[in-house]
This record gives C-alpha cells, sequence and structure tokens, in this order.
C-alpha cells in the first residue's frame, strides 16, 4: 500500500454552470451567452473516466446510473472500470489512469480516498452550481464533513437502512401471524422463538443477520474507534455487550442453532429457505432477497430497541466524488449532478430505492413501478435514523475484527468477556498496521 502523502488541492478555476442560449430571429447566438474562456461550458463534450473500489461490473453501472448519464448528457463518454485483477486501484493509479468519478460506500469511500490521496473538496463546486445540502438526508451529510474536516469529498447518491426480511411460507407452515412494523427487539425474539424448530427432519431458524451490516450500522451508533484516542471501543461502552447479546446471542439460544454450528448465514435465507425472518440492508429488496422467492418475501421496520422507540439502522448511504486525479472536475461534477436531480432521485425510487433527497413528494413513489410494488415500501421510513457517529476513515477496515466471533459468541462455545478481549487486540492490530503503512 502506497505511503499516504497529504496535499492541498486548489480548484483551477471558478465554475459556472449553465446553458448557452440562442437569440434573434436570424439564430445567432448572444454574444452575452456565450460561455467564457476560463468558465465551464456543460455542452461540450467530455470524457470521463468512472471507478468503484467495490468490484460493480459495468452492467451494473448501467442499470444503476449509466443509462441515466448517458440519456441526460449524450456528448458525454463514460469509462467504466470495473475493479479486479490488473485493474485495482492501486493498480490503476500506478498506470496514471485518471479516474473522474469515484463511487463507493460509507467507510469503505472515505477509506480509498484517503489512502491514495484522491481528496478533492467538491464544496465551492456545490456552492459554484447551488446545490442545496439541507435537501438531503442531513445524518449522511454531516457524516462525509465529519470525516473530512468539514470538506465535501463527495455526495451520497443512494441511500440504505436495516429492514427485517421474512418468509411468508415458513410463518403460514407453522400459522405463525406474520411480524409488524414497530416491533422491539424482545418481541420479534419472541416470535423467533416459535419458528426455530425441527419439521420432518428439516431445521428451522427464527432469526439471523448479517453481523457485518447490522454491526456498522448498529442502532446505538457506536462507532468500532473512539475518535479522540484512536482505540477500539469494543470494551469502552457497555451498550455493545447488549447489542451483540440481543443480536447474535438471544437468537441462536435454541438448540436447534447448534446442528449449524454457525449463525445462519444469507443462503440459508434466500436458497435453502430455511429461516423466518433475516436482518438485511434494504438495496436488496431486488438483489439478493429476490434469489428467496420474493412472491413468498416481505419486510417490516427494523426492531428497535426500548430504550431507542421509533430510531433504526444509521443510513448506509453510497457516495460519489471527484477525485484529485481527474482531468475535468466540473464535467465529473456535471455528470454527478444529474445523480442528485429530482429526476433521476424520483426514477430510482419507483423502482423500490430509497431516495437521498428528503422530499416526500418523491419518497411517496417508492417502489410504484418496480417489479413488485404491493411490498411494504412503508418499512423503509417507518423508523428514524439513528445518527452515524464520528469516524476515523478505517473505521470500516475494524468491522471484520468485530464480526469475526460472532459464531463462537451464539453458539456458546465462547464467553463474551473473553470474546471482546480478543476482538480489542484484533483490531488494535489492525489499527497500529494503518498507522505504520501511512508513515
Amino acid at each position: 500500500m502506497p505511503k499516504k502523502v497529504v496535499t492541498t488541492l486548489a480548484l483551477l478555476t471558478a465554475l459556472s454552470a449553465f446553458t448557452a442560449a440562442c437569440s434573434g430571429d436570424n439564430g445567432k447566438k448572444d454574444a452575452a451567452t456565450e460561455p467564457a474562456a476560463n468558465q465551464f461550458n456543460p455542452n461540450a463534450p467530455a470524457e470521463l473516466v468512472v471507478f468503484s473500489p467495490s468490484g460493480a461490473t459495468e452492467e451494473s453501472f448501467n442499470t444503476r446510473y449509466g443509462d441515466y448519464l448517458k440519456k441526460k448528457l449524450p456528448h458525454y463518454t463514460f469509462k467504466f472500470i470495473q475493479s479486479k485483477q490488473g485493474s485495482t486501484l492501486p493498480e490503476l493509479i500506478a498506470t496514471g489512469e485518471k479516474i473522474d468519478l469515484l463511487y463507493y460506500t460509507i467507510g469503505n469511500y472515505e477509506y480509498s480516498i484517503s489512502q491514495y490521496n484522491l481528496q478533492y473538496d467538491m464544496t465551492e463546486l456545490i456552492k459554484t452550481n447551488k446545490i442545496d445540502l439541507n435537501r438531503f438526508e442531513p445524518t449522511v451529510i454531516e457524516a462525509i464533513k465529519q470525516v473530512s474536516d468539514g470538506k465535501m469529498y463527495a455526495l451520497p447518491v443512494n441511500v440504505f437502512n436495516m429492514v427485517l426480511y421474512y418468509n411468508k411460507s415458513i410463518f403460514d407452515k407453522f400459522g405463525v401471524p406474520y411480524p409488524k412494523d414497530g416491533m422491539t427487539w424482545e418481541e420479534m425474539l419472541a416470535i423467533a422463538k416459535k419458528l426455530t424448530r425441527s419439521d420432518n427432519g428439516q431445521q428451522y431458524y427464527g432469526f439471523a443477520s448479517s453481523p457485518q451490516h447490522i454491526l456498522r450500522l448498529n442502532q446505538f451508533s457506536l462507532p468500532t474507534i473512539d475518535v479522540a484516542t484512536g482505540a477500539p471501543t469494543i470494551n469502552k461502552n457497555d451498550k455493545w455487550k447488549q447489542f451483540f447479546q440481543t443480536v447474535f446471542i438471544d437468537p441462536a439460544a435454541d438448540e436447534g442453532y447448534r446442528s449449524l454450528k454457525k449463525v445462519p448465514p444469507l443462503n440459508n435465507f434466500t436458497k435453502e429457505q430455511n429461516v423466518a425472518m433475516w436482518a438485511f440492508l434494504s438495496s436488496h429488496i431486488f438483489g439478493d432477497i429476490k434469489d428467496a422467492n420474493w412472491d413468498h418475501v416481505d419486510m417490516v421496520s427494523l426492531p428497535t430497541f426500548k430504550e431507542l422507540p421509533g430510531i433504526g439502522s444509521q443510513a448506509y448511504p453510497l457516495y460519489f466524488g471527484v477525485t484529485s486525479l481527474s482531468k475535468n472536475p466540473e464535467a465529473a461534477f456535471h455528470a454527478l449532478m444529474q445523480l442528485i436531480s429530482v429526476e433521476f432521485q424520483t426514477a430510482s425510487a419507483k423502482q423500490g430505492n430509497m431516495p437521498v433527497l428528503v422530499d416526500e413528494s418523491i419518497r411517496q413513489q417508492i417502489g410504484k413501478e418496480a417489479e413488485y410494488p404491493n411490498k411494504n415500501y412503508k418499512a423503509l421510513y417507518f423508523n428514524t435514523f439513528a445518527p452515524i457517529p464520528p469516524r476515523l476513515p478505517y473505521d470500516a477496515n475494524l468491522v471484520p475484527t468485530y464480526t469475526a466471533q460472532t459464531n463462537p459468541l451464539a453458539m456458546g462455545t465462547a464467553d463474551i468477556n473473553t470474546t471482546f478481549r480478543k476482538i480489542e487486540e484484533a483490531a488494535q492490530k489492525v489499527i497500529d498496521d494503518i498507522r505504520k503503512a501511512s508513515k
């Protein structure tokens, strides 16, 4: 990993995005509307390179963003590069590839740009183009400002949260009423207990979750690292014990889980279809969850803790940002503007995605043109987002150390105090290694 170099990037020119107009009966362009030599002309052709370290495919990019961008900006050419062997972020940088736009989820985005000095403060571009940040979900804007000392290295284009998916077939099989929006964890676990049973040699599990996601988006707003001290928080806040006990240990207390010897993974919900309820990202409504036979699957809001009534998971934004490598940052930002427009956000919402703009008229469109429009989309906004806590750029790198001990805890083969000490030691080593690499 290359050493982190701290630099300050200055914007090259004052920017102004506007469309040149025509006037007069003779069809000649009014000179007053022609862009000056040092101004950005949004109508000029541009070539932009788009990259995501996530490994997203070009097909995925086009389906979600590229097709729309090409339609809105036909004079732009978009080159998408998939992250894979030979075209990872460090390899692209080494070859001199000029990445214009980079996108990734929260935590991963900040870490990627900080490690390779790709930060580009878009504050002036935001001001020049009159982008009102108050129109966005506030927690995701504050999160990017917090990790970058008030700068705007990215803008959110999508936002997700955690919901509780459930398999109607299992509920119907055992005559158990479906879960509802607004349940507490205790209420949900009581239902899960009724559904954890063996039937004709088939073991069913009442509840499981994606450990990585539910931990990162935990409702107590616990970060993995203390920003002030730079130390792991696992043994510094007792709420971590309550969280692990409620989400991982209590659900697996039934002996039925011992036969699997681990927390049931996603495949048990989607393919094996022997998990009744699964907590996962709302972004997977038409992704992995669809594989579970979406005809028999619906969703409700994530259960809440009694002391946090109405508080769901943290928001999980996907950020887009102009990078310091861009040869044409104004054009890159102009493309990004299309994705935060009311038009795009509305179209995306109709397909079942949560809009990043705080606009009730857009939210009301969620799922209306989706493949399955009659699902419980109101579950997405039933709870309020939990605050996103202050984080360091490498916060997400510690998540695997926190989740690595999930199975021993859930299966009862390790006690929580010993486990937390192991997590703390592993997390501290990750922190130390990152600090050494960045010197």
